[in-house]
């Protein structure tokens, strides 16, 4: 892959995210939505099993974040840049694993720094044209919501 020239790198940023994008990453979110009301408004009961899916949901979208930059890779012709995609696309993955042996107030701190370094990330990808402009404008949304939801479960103070 190579790098969009302004003029692609223009058109690009007018390209429309995708409705299928839209609609599985936006209800992608309901489960990192749904635990952080538990552990707000729910019962006591609620609260153990509340961190348990929020942190292995965050654990599981991380890795598949890190996974888009391995797939983006395959076409890939410039070896330098296959090892620098497939390198990082491990990277989330990895660190997903470890935070599962934390508590889950450790975990899904650490978590929350993952997904933020995985939005770096995919800016980078994106300004290097190996990842669509639409793609940025979505994970950028979507960045959003799940650092918020995240910061908002450290915040319950359960």
């Amino acid at each position: 892959m190579t790098s969009m020239n302004s003029k692609e790198a223009s058109g690009a940023m007018a390209a429309p995210i995708p409705s299928a994008a839209l609609w599985l990453g936006g209800t992608g979110l309901i489960p990192f939505i749904a635990p952080v009301v538990a552990l707000w408004l729910g019962s006591p009961a609620w609260r153990e099993p509340a961190w348990a899916v929020l942190h292995g949901y965050a654990a599981i979208i991380l890795g598949f974040l890190g996974a888009i930059h391995w797939g983006a890779a395959l076409r890939e012709s410039d070896t330098r840049r296959l090892w620098q995609a497939m390198g990082w696309s491990v990277v989330p993955a990895l660190l997903a694993w470890v935070t599962l042996m934390l508590p889950h107030r450790h975990g899904v701190a650490l978590l929350l720094l993952g997904f933020a370094a995985q939005y770096l990330m995919d800016r980078r990808a994106v300004a290097m044209g190996w990842l669509p402009a639409w793609y940025g404008r979505l994970r950028r949304a979507l960045t959003a919501g799940v650092v918020a939801c995240l910061a908002l479960a450290l915040a319950s103070g359960v």
